[in-house]
């Protein structure tokens, strides 16, 4: 089958070797469990015990706040230390329930039970998505029954698996598909059920030849469902080139994928809406890699939410020497962190540690080669971008399209003069939006 791709985009080393053949490995937690009430997008969770209570495993803690807004659980059993602020990993401070791990797992009555989705209305089945507390597992984080919540005036034709995974040494979802291929096979049926006449599409990058033949075996006897290889190229992966790369449709940044007839779901997401709906699972655990070449064994991990990400790198060998690096993702599109004594949470893929800083020479003035244009995917100028967001034109950034700018990084990395392109052009993105949100606050 020909791979599917897009316009743009970078070739990067992949650098998946260190952690990709690392079969996913159990790990429980030994400290304090801490479950950050700002895990999701939207209005954070509201904790629904206090200092002093027993929890079980797969106990509500936290209930959600609103609409765009998911509930927390726990996945340990023991007592509640604490409900207060607790630091994030950007140095923010966000309220959290802390919870003694006893290390017994005691769970709440009827945990886990198989229940025939077939058997179930489509609002019970967002109704159970949302109850489990699933979101983007990807990065986002944006709560799943929303995106599920398709507007009665939109028809949705393409229920897309995002498996790409093009972000470098990340394989989370790589072993997935080679370990529970059949697990994220049944949460597609499960949302495909919910939209009438739509296929399954699972876009996987061609670099994972064997994932891609796992998901097939997985989907054979679905007539509604394929798996399409893609084309290696970052980001493969984001949320509007899977779009284009898939069904030749195109949004942007006034439109969400419902606007285009699609549903685009990430491999991780996917599987936790099977445990969600078919046996009553809700979303306690994630696989997390722990990579890089500053740490002695490379490993992927399935992990309870809340474990100490420092606890979880003791448990891939600790540090080979100190890193220069911390990233929590991957290095294109992560987050650079300085301390690792916070917990893993839903959206926690990646615990990436480097040797060298990764630092880039002091830039240069541009040279006008043009290859900022050529690699961004959505043709836009990012040097034109770059000049009106330093100079503060931003009504000048918004005419040349900045808002459409995904923050992917690809003009940065292929700049020969090293300009900080996209972190000029993301700043100005975010300020725009902030005022724009301030005024529409001012306007209710």
């Amino acid at each position: 089958m020909q791979k599917k791709s897009f316009r743009g985009g970078v070739h990067i080393k992949d650098e998946k070797d260190l952690s990709k053949d690392k079969p996913i490995k159990d790990h429980f937690p030994k400290g304090d469990i801490i479950y950050l009430m700002n895990q999701h997008i939207g209005a954070p969770a509201v904790p629904c015990v206090a200092a002093g209570d027993r929890v079980l495993v797969g106990q509500r803690i936290a209930d959600p706040d609103g609409f765009v807004s998911v509930p927390v659980f726990s996945s340990v059993s023991g007592t509640v230390k604490s409900v207060g602020g607790h630091e994030c990993y950007n140095g923010d401070t966000a309220l959290a329930v802390t919870v003694v791990n006893d290390g017994k797992y005691e769970q709440i009555e009827d945990f886990v039970h198989y229940r025939d989705y077939t058997q179930m209305t489509k609002q019970q089945i967002i109704d159970a998505i949302r109850d489990a507390g699933i979101i983007g597992m990807g990065g986002a984080g944006f709560p799943t029954h929303v995106k599920l919540s398709v507007k009665p005036d939109k028809k949705i034709d393409y229920v897309i698996c995002n498996g790409a995974e093009c972000e470098p040494y990340i394989t989370c979802d790589y072993r997935l598909m080679l370990e529970r291929a059949s697990l994220a096979a049944l949460g597609m049926k499960i949302v495909l059920s919910l939209f009438d006449g739509a296929v399954g599409i699972f876009g996987i990058e061609a670099n994972k030849p064997d994932g891609i033949a796992k998901v097939a075996e997985a989907c054979k006897d679905e007539k509604n469902i394929s798996v399409v290889p893609l084309k290696k190229k970052y980001p493969q992966g984001g949320e509007r080139v899977m779009i284009t790369a898939l069904t030749k449709r195109r949004i942007n940044s006034k439109m969400l994928p419902a606007d285009a007839g699609c549903i685009v779901l990430n491999f991780s997401t996917m599987t936790a809406i099977a445990e969600a709906v078919a046996y009553n699972k809700p979303l306690i655990h994630r696989i997390v890699t722990v990579t890089g070449d500053a740490v002695n064994e490379p490993s992927n991990f399935d992990v309870l939410i809340g474990t100490n990400i420092a606890e979880l790198v003791d448990a891939a060998g600790g540090f080979k020497c100190e890193p220069e690096k911390i990233i929590f993702g991957g290095p294109m599109m992560g987050a650079a962190v300085y301390t690792l004594d916070v917990p893993v949470n839903k959206a926690t893929s990646c615990i990436l540690l480097l040797k060298k800083n990764m630092s880039v020479p002091e830039p240069h003035e541009c040279i006008r080669c043009g290859r900022c244009l050529t690699v961004c995917p959505e043709h836009l100028m990012p040097i034109k971008l770059k000049n009106t967001a330093d100079a503060g034109d931003y009504g000048e950034f918004e005419k040349l399209n900045g808002l459409e700018c995904i923050g992917c990084g690809c003009c940065t990395y292929i700049c020969p003069a090293k300009r900080r392109l996209s972190q000029s052009i993301t700043a100005a993105k975010q300020f725009i939006l902030a005022e724009k949100k301030k005024k529409a606050a001012v306007k209710k």
